[in-house]
């Protein structure tokens, strides 16, 4: 249930909050404005209906004299138009007596208007409109005595116009005295509420703004009187509140200043070590001279007198010692290949920092000996070992041993494990680095061997059969044959020659950006040079497209030279064709006239595949598609697709762009 008492304590509050006056007067304002807007709005919608009255009540006249006009023509027997006239005058004195406030059109509320209308009412119905509907033999007597009558009528009419303008005027003369209290209260309205607005507000800011000009100045016993309970009342108090808390403050402030100096020292100083440390492990090429080399930058920051870097070998449950600076032999020999159960060094493996500011005091290992450390025995009374990390996890630690009991401040360890983070993360990178080193070269050995396999070692099985039977002819004799096995032994070595070297053009090829069609010309001039196939290079012009990327150009090229190398070795063509596009598509094509194969008896024969493997697979790295169609007799046609979505232009080469397909 709510605190009732609490909400009473609250409503003087809201009462003399100056938001709450502020809306007060703006709402009183405000009615009394749209109260006098009313006032002149309905004056004027009452003059409006009176205009339109007196239009009608002076239209009377001119319908009474047109209805006169018709009579005459009537009696003279010409065309009139009596009975609308007639109509029009009962209409309008219909509009007069019931008003319409559609136009608007209303009489005064004055009795006498209203007499008159009743007046002139009477005097049409019963008199003039008898006299203008009578016909036969006392028409002419009718129309005499009408226009008797009719300045009678008339002068009722204006007498109507006359009463109903005085009262029109009088409500115009209000009107106007209504328009000119309006602006007077707009004028006094806008002083008092300069008034009350500079009361409220303005002078309670000037007085503010002097009280923080007087405290710019240093002067702390300033107070400021608290006069009212509104908001400026609180600010007033929340200013002497202030007042007091600098004052207090001025009287440590050089102590203050100087703690942050030293907090601003030791954070620059930390954000030097990081970047000197970043620096360093980023240049650092070898996992020794980097471990070195931070464990010397780390010790020199932090005045240890020794260190060492362990790694951590999960499987085993040790710490291999990995360098050591300032530890005695006797402990960093015997120290080579701790138990991570065994040392403190080991808990920081899970605890990321273990810091002990005196080892005499430290509680003995579940697993060591119950006498002193060997670190204590050493002469060292305080360690600090921090996890060396990566996103594999723990991959090692690093100690700091000071020979007085030290404590690290919370900054200091989380500096050092942070160092400890860049330490992991640049010696999982150099890992990296070895391993893709690693994995380019059984790559390179991959392809080196599939080259050999399908090219030399062929060659060189052609050359041990001949061999053979050369030496079985040799022992039985048989010169002729010899001497036919002779030239085959010739022509394979100079096949072998010419593999070996096509080889290492292959290898030896590299592109950059814009290089593909002179490096495919050359590969095309040089198959020509090499057999008597005739060969026919056409090249589509893909218009803007970007050049491939250098690694893609250089598996196209090898492609190529390897289906060249097929038809020189194993097509006995005429004539091979070579159509390179790069369109939306990248295309290459390579068609020859010769023997020719059947693609199910290759099949079977799985050690005989004539390079398309090399192929294959090089199609595989680029995500291209490979198709090879071939009959006996029909030749061999290879067809290279690489898809738009699998190409990966070089931004860069979009200037060579003419330079690649000219």
């Amino acid at each position: 249930m709510p605190d009732s008492g609490a909400d009473l304590a609250t409503l003087p509050a809201l009462r003399h909050r100056l938001s709450t006056r502020i809306i007060s007067l703006s709402l009183a304002s405000l009615l009394v404005v749209l109260a006098m807007i009313a006032g002149t709005l309905w004056l004027s919608w009452k003059l409006e209906g009176a205009g339109a009255a007196i239009n009608d009540a002076g239209s009377l006249r001119m319908r009474a004299n047109r209805v006169a006009i018709e009579l005459t023509l009537s009696q003279a027997g010409k065309p009139n138009a009596l009975d609308d006239q007639i109509a029009a005058l009962d209409n309008t004195l219909a509009q007069l007596r019931k008003g319409n406030p559609a136009r608007p059109l209303f009489l005064p509320d004055e009795p006498a208007i209203h007499a008159q209308l009743d007046r002139v009412v009477d005097g049409w119905q019963h008199r003039l409109k008898p006299l203008a509907r009578a016909g036969g033999l006392m028409a002419g007597q009718a129309t005499t005595a009408y226009i008797d009558a009719l300045p009678s009528f008339v002068t009722q009419a204006d007498r109507l116009v006359g009463m109903i303008e005085h009262v029109s005027a009088s409500k115009t003369d209000l009107l106007r005295v209504s328009q000119a209290g309006l602006a007077a209260m707009a004028c006094v309205g806008t002083v008092a509420v300069i008034y009350l607005l500079y009361l409220w507000i303005i002078l309670p800011v000037l007085r503010l703004q002097d009280g923080l000009r007087r405290m710019a100045a240093r002067e702390f016993s300033l107070r400021l009187p608290v006069e009212t309970r509104d908001e400026f009342g609180t600010l007033n108090e929340g200013f002497n509140r202030m007042a007091s808390e600098l004052q207090d403050l001025y009287r440590d402030l050089e102590a203050r200043v100087a703690q942050k100096t030293a907090e601003l020292a030791h954070q620059n100083r930390d954000l030097e070590t990081l970047y000197e440390m970043a620096a360093f492990l980023n240049q650092a090429t070898d996992a020794e001279a980097m471990c070195n080399g931070f464990l010397q930058r780390v010790m020199r920051q932090f005045d240890a007198d020794g260190g060492s870097v362990r790694a951590f070998d999960d499987v085993r449950g040790k710490l291999p010692l990995m360098t050591s600076i300032g530890l005695p032999a006797a402990l960093s020999g015997a120290a080579q290949c701790v138990s991570v159960k065994a040392c403190h060094c080991g808990d920081a493996t899970t605890q990321s920092v273990i810091a002990i500011q005196d080892l005499r005091h430290a509680p003995a290992r579940a697993a060591g000996p119950v006498s002193p450390s060997p670190c204590t025995r050493n002469g060292f009374q305080a360690l600090a070992a921090f996890r060396i990390g990566s996103l594999r996890g723990a991959t090692g630690v690093f100690a700091l041993h000071f020979r007085e009991p030290r404590e690290l401040p919370p900054s200091d360890r989380q500096l050092l494990e942070t160092l400890g983070r860049h330490l992991g993360t640049a010696l999982e990178q150099l890992r990296l680095s070895d391993s893709a080193r690693q994995l380019a070269v059984v790559e390179e050995r991959n392809l080196v061997a599939q080259g050999l396999h399908d090219s030399i070692a062929q060659g060189l099985n052609f050359l041990n059969l001949q061999v053979q039977l050369l030496a079985d002819a040799v022992g039985r004799d048989d010169l002729p044959e010899a001497r036919e096995i002779v030239p085959m032994l010739r022509h394979g070595v100079e096949e072998s020659y010419q593999d070996v070297r096509e080889l290492l053009n292959n290898f030896r090829s590299r592109l950059t950006p814009g290089e593909l069609r002179p490096a495919v010309e050359a590969t095309v001039e040089r198959f020509r040079r090499q057999c008597r196939t005739e060969a026919t290079l056409i090249v589509d012009d893909g218009g803007d497209v970007l050049p491939l990327h250098p690694e893609q150009q250089l598996q196209v090229l090898f492609i190529l030279q390897e289906a060249l190398s097929n038809v020189r070795k194993h097509a006995l063509a005429a004539h091979v064709t070579v159509r390179l596009s790069h369109g939306r598509d990248f295309r290459l094509v390579v068609h020859d006239d010769g023997e020719g194969f059947d693609p199910a008896d290759l099949a079977q024969r799985s050690d005989a595949h004539i390079g398309l493997n090399i192929m294959r697979e090089r199609a595989a790295r680029l995500n291209a598609r490979l198709q090879i169609d071939s009959q006996p007799g029909a030749g061999v046609r290879i067809a290279l697709l690489l898809p738009r979505g699998e190409q990966q232009p070089d931004a860069m080469a979009a200037s060579q762009l003419q330079n690649t397909f000219p």
